[in-house]
């Protein structure tokens, strides 16, 4: 019979190198220090077994997946914090300059709203949904490459479909 602890580090061991191998496709990196990197691992490994989807580990979970779908790995903040502060929230990903050591991380404020506005955002959502309207102080972007779309207040590092290189986007009339 093999030891459940064994089985759960094996676990853990493979989520690691896989989300390696995914990070990697998709032109993200992993925080380049394997043990840290690892722990945050097992951590989303802990919270998809705790509520069936991997939460952020550095944030506290509701249990309701609908409440946080935008805190499941990789989070709705991951990008606008690369952009930012070269690093996630939780220090799972980095940009390339941190890797390079061009860029210190330094400590990343919170830019998820608290409870109370997201749920009045999610009121206001509900009342209309339209898929297509974006804010308007949202800017969308096009990949000039392979024509990926995506509305945020700057272009991803890389396209997550043909992995283009930041500089390939342009705003999108």
């Amino acid at each position: 019979m093999k030891n459940q602890s064994n089985v759960q580090e094996s676990e853990v061991t493979r989520a690691y190198y896989q989300l390696m191998k995914d990070t990697k496709a998709s032109g993200y990196n992993l925080n380049p220090d394997k043990n840290f990197a690892r722990d945050l691992v097992k951590s989303l490994y802990i919270n998809k077994q705790r509520y069936t989807y991997q939460a952020c580990p550095c944030r506290l979970a509701s249990g309701n997946k609908l409440d946080d779908l935008d805190i499941i790995c990789p989070c709705d903040y991951r990008d606008a914090d690369l952009e930012d502060y070269g690093t996630c929230y939780c220090g799972l990903y980095v940009s390339e300059d941190v890797i390079n050591k061009k860029r210190h991380v330094e400590p990343i404020p919170e830019r998820r709203p608290v409870k109370e506005i997201r749920e009045q955002t999610k009121n206001q959502q509900e009342s209309y949904r339209n898929p297509f309207q974006t804010k308007k102080d949202v800017p969308v972007w096009r990949c000039r490459v392979c024509g990926y779309l995506c509305a945020r207040s700057q272009p991803p590092q890389r396209c997550p479909i043909c992995k283009a290189a930041q500089d390939r986007f342009e705003q999108f009339p």
